[in-house]
């Protein structure tokens, strides 16, 4: 479908926006990401009359940070990623061009009520088709087999996309839950199958010492089948007792390998906490699912510390990670304001989870506070890195 052959882009006009993946998705998903939190506070507390092609505000709120910022974020990095991994050239130039046109049209066109419902499923269900068979392609090419989980995932994601628009246009009964909570669950897979790969490296290659993380094989297999089953319970909504077991098991064997990756030296650099302390609140997220079905806790505050803590607050890191490499700078040496931006976030993700546990009169509070400090966080990352992205890599390479 989409043609990775073209040669790269020349990059003497002084712009390489389209030389690789990662540059207009990471722009727009930042961009996009402060977009959709403006639309949705201004639906969830102003009541702004935002018809979004009569698609239920809450279903598009939780669809478009899923389908929408997260998987632009994940189709950037790996546009990058594999292009390390296999030595093959990811699709560049005018096809990055329309595949990023597909992404952002599916965006734009419910928040200005543009279209219909098929349009964007259509649009929609075409970018993760698209992007899968843009990563497949280099990929396979080289053989590198040990990658088809990561094409699997992608796979997932489109089937629940598909399955989420058919539930929507009331062809599959709780279809649109079901493909939500489904995609929910493949971006977390994606994370922990990704995280366990580069977040000890990271760690390791980042202090100033020689140091060797732990990475236990019995808990990566455990870990991961454990996941898969709270996903089919969780969609389904069989037997919650059991949902609430594996979620309490997931929390402790997270909390071990948050144990084996640590070491002190990682709170000097904001590169590396940003990556910990995210992970770290993918942990509780999971002691908070079990909370949620065995204690009088509200299930939005598990969802929220997995996704503005632990999606959000890593997405953020991985992305300033990956620019900064990526355009030939040194990742350990990160612009000023980059950790002012982190810590917004965080803060956000501890307004959002932990303040309502607390003090859950003032629910609309901290909703709103937390809604504010990502729009803060996401829009400091773009004053920063659009400079970066739009331009070319500061030592001449391609890329």
């Amino acid at each position: 479908m989409l043609n990775i052959s073209e040669p790269n882009p020349s990059i003497k006009s002084g712009i390489a926006l389209w030389q690789l993946g990662f540059r207009p998705f990471f722009i727009g998903a930042a961009s996009f990401s402060v977009i959709a939190m403006i639309v949705w506070m201004g639906i969830y507390l102003f009541q702004w009359p935002m018809p979004l092609l009569n698609i239920n505000p809450v279903l598009w709120h939780a669809h478009e940070m899923l389908f929408g910022y997260a998987l632009a974020v994940i189709a950037g990095f790996l546009l990058a990623a594999v292009k390390n991994w296999t030595g093959q050239q990811t699709i560049n130039g005018t096809k990055l061009g329309i595949l990023f046109s597909i992404w952002a049209s599916a965006r734009l066109l419910p928040i200005l009520n543009i279209g219909s419902i098929e349009i964007v499923a259509l649009l929609d269900c075409l970018f993760i088709l698209s992007t899968g068979i843009a990563v497949a392609i280099p990929i396979i090419k080289v053989k590198q087999w040990a990658q088809t989980g990561v094409l699997a995932i992608l796979l997932t994601m489109f089937i629940s996309n598909v399955i989420y628009y058919t539930g929507l246009l009331g062809f599959i009964e709780n279809g649109d839950r079901i493909g939500i909570y489904s995609c929910f669950y493949l971006v977390l897979t994606l994370i922990f199958v990704m995280g366990r790969r580069v977040i000890p490296f990271f760690i390791e290659r980042g202090v100033n010492a020689n140091i060797s993380l732990n990475n236990r094989k019995w808990l990566d297999n455990s870990s991961m089948i454990l996941l898969i089953a709270l996903w089919i319970i969780d969609v389904l909504q069989i037997q919650v007792q059991i949902a609430g077991a594996l979620a309490g098991v997931l929390f402790i064997l997270h909390t071990i390998r948050l144990f084996d990756w640590h070491t002190k030296l990682l709170w000097k650099s904001s590169m590396l906490w940003v990556l910990y302390i995210a992970y770290s609140f993918l942990t509780f997220g999971f002691a908070l699912k079990a909370a949620s079905i065995w204690l009088d806790v509200s299930p939005f505050i598990s969802i929220h510390a997995f996704t503005v803590g632990g999606i959000g607050i890593l997405t953020l890191g991985m992305m300033s990670r990956v620019t900064l490499g990526h355009t030939g700078r040194n990742v350990q040496q990160p612009p000023r304001g980059l950790s002012i931006a982190f810590m917004l976030l965080l803060a956000s993700a501890f307004v959002r989870v932990i303040l309502p546990l607390l003090f859950a009169d003032q629910y609309s509070s901290w909703i709103a506070i937390s809604q504010i400090l990502w729009i803060a966080g996401f829009g400091m990352f773009i004053i920063l890195f659009i400079p970066m992205l739009i331009k070319p890599r500061i030592d001449g390479q391609p890329g």
